[in-house]
């Protein structure tokens, strides 16, 4: 295998062993390569057939929870990506016919132009596929040129960030078009022997920019569905009834499983990135809404341990589990796991069966309370902006001297422990804005407020960053600034997987600069191509927690 995708690839440059660091199998990891060929081989024929204003919803889904699939720590089931290929492929040939079909009509002769190898190509049976994914089809190590490579690393990772959240906003709206569409395009332009260098870095730009549109997108339709997000003190401490514990990202199964187990003596928890659900005014509704239960993800396996009840993941991150609690891991949607029950995709007009888990639930204990007290959060865009004048006044009076943009992932490197360093270290006239888990390395601080305004605020998930990049924009506009990076606003951001890729496009795309970016730089980033952002962008490495506190409150 080869897999540099996460900030824990193996000595920062590729897991090449026969797991992960993630603890995904070799077999697993081609077998995604190969789907995500298959996946390139649809949009060669999807985006071409645009010109004939053909479009395909369909397709354009399949390939989006197909790329969200492929995410960190989302789905490790050999079985699924084989079936996934060979209904890519059926897909693939559809859209091929379609196309030319449409193409003979207008133009009244065969499509002739050669096109690549993964539009073409389809095994017969499971042996092929699994030759072919051990061939190495589509790697990166095939790719000679290292910044055409990192380039085209850079593109492919925040497309699978944009289909994650593309697909969450889906599942309300239904209406993706303008995202799936896009995906088609970059798919397609990252197997184009045509494209330039500088095509492949103007594409970069693009997908950050196609990312802004797709996480308000996602903001709109979970707004939209669900209300604006509150200010909300979460109860982290746990209930004397049975348990059910949700994590990942959905906020459409956590509805429906609400809906579920009313009146069910059923306690419904939220995990790591399911916390922002208590900050929304619908789901608030829902008395057994519980709280919020244990940390992040990577320490899913000491939370889930204890929890007693059955754990439902939504989307990423999922840990290979361990036998005292698998028994009692159901997943939906993109995530899967060999051995581990899948509950299927809700059918057209209708909702996910939860019955399986509310059934193994009222069997369970209830949770083992493993702390107490609350987390406040709810500080989305328009919460936040409803404090505007007391937040523009204090900037005024310098009670607040700066915002810290701490947004991003959690993960196990004892390195992020740099993140609640500066928490800590940060001075009592700075406010950190957040979203993502990365709020995990220093939610739960006690760093009181600045008049009345808490120090710590939270606007949701990493998706919710876009409620960030919001809150800067109109500063920007009360403040009468003609650059947005003239605010007292540094950004100091912790990435692990590809969503957290799309969130730094997305802000590049705005006009961010000067944006320190950790634990490490990626590993897809070549010299060349780090020197270009470097000089375009100013992206910097995180140094020490008392250095880049003292550079940031000196906004540098």
């Amino acid at each position: 295998m080869f897999c540099h995708q996460c900030q824990e690839t193996m000595k920062n440059t590729g897991c090449s062993m026969k797991q992960g660091m993630c603890g995904k199998s070799a077999e697993t990891a081609d077998l995604q390569d190969l789907f995500i060929w298959v996946l390139k081989g649809i949009s060669v024929w999807g985006h071409r057939a645009k010109e004939f204003g053909l479009y395909d919803d369909k397709a354009g889904f399949f390939i989006a929870k197909g790329l969200f699939s492929t995410i960190t720590n989302a789905n490790f089931d050999r079985d699924d990506f084989i079936q996934g290929i060979k209904k890519g492929i059926e897909l693939r040939d559809r859209e091929k016919t379609e196309f030319l079909a449409a193409y003979k009509k207008k133009h009244q002769k065969d499509f002739s132009s050669p096109v690549p190898e993964c539009a073409n190509w389809a095994p017969k049976d499971d042996a092929a596929i699994l030759a072919k994914a051990a061939g190495g089809t589509g790697g990166w190590l095939e790719i000679k040129n290292e910044d055409e490579r990192s380039l085209k690393s850079i593109i492919l990772y925040g497309l699978k960030g944009m289909s994650a959240y593309s697909e969450h906003a889906w599942q309300i709206t239904r209406s993706c078009k303008e995202v799936f569409e896009f995906l088609m395009e970059a798919l397609a332009a990252l197997v184009d022997e045509n494209v330039s260098q500088e095509d492949l870095f103007n594409l970069v730009i693009k997908t950050g920019q196609m990312g802004v549109k797709t996480m308000a997108l996602l903001d709109e339709a979970n707004t939209k569905a669900y209300g604006s997000p509150v200010m909300t003190k979460v109860n982290i401490g746990a209930g004397k009834n049975p348990g059910i514990l949700v994590t990942g990202h959905d906020l459409v199964d956590l509805e429906e499983l609400l809906e579920q187990t009313k009146d069910q003596g059923i306690d419904i928890y939220t995990h790591s990135e399911m916390l922002p659900a208590h900050y929304y005014p619908k789901l608030k509704q829902y008395a057994h809404l519980f709280g919020n239960y244990g940390s992040a993800w990577w320490l899913q396996k000491e939370d889930m341990d204890k929890f007693n009840g059955p754990v439902l993941f939504t989307s990423n991150c999922l840990v290979p589990p361990k036998p005292e609690y698998v028994d009692k891991l159901f997943t939906t949607g993109a995530v899967g796991f060999d051995g581990i029950p899948h509950i299927a995709d809700r059918p057209e007009g209708g909702k996910k069966d939860f019955s399986p888990l509310v059934k193994l639930a009222k069997t369970c204990k209830p949770p083992e309370e493993i702390e107490t007290g609350f987390i406040t959060g709810g500080f989305g865009r328009n919460q936040v902006l409803a404090l505007a004048d007391k937040v523009i006044a204090a900037v005024k009076s310098g009670a607040i001297k700066r915002f810290i943009v701490m947004a991003g992932c959690d993960g196990r490197h004892k390195t992020r422990d740099y993140y609640t360093e500066v928490a800590k270290a940060l001075p009592k006239d700075a406010v950190i804005l957040t979203a993502g888990c990365a709020k995990y390395k220093y939610i739960k601080l006690d760093l009181g407020d600045i008049g009345g305004i808490p120090r710590i605020l939270d606007a949701g998930q990493c998706n919710d960053s876009y409620s960030l990049a919001v809150i800067a924009m109109e500063l920007q506009k009360a403040f009468g600034l003609e650059d947005i990076n003239d605010l007292p606003i540094s950004f100091d951001i912790a990435w692990y997987e590809q969503k957290a890729v799309l969130v730094l496009l997305s802000l590049l795309a705005l006009g961010f600069k000067g944006i320190r970016l950790g634990p490490t730089l990626p590993g897809f980033l070549s010299p060349g191509v780090a020197a270009a952002l470097v000089e375009k962008f100013n992206i910097k490495p995180i140094t020490t927690p008392e250095a880049d506190v003292a550079a940031m409150m000196a906004g540098k």
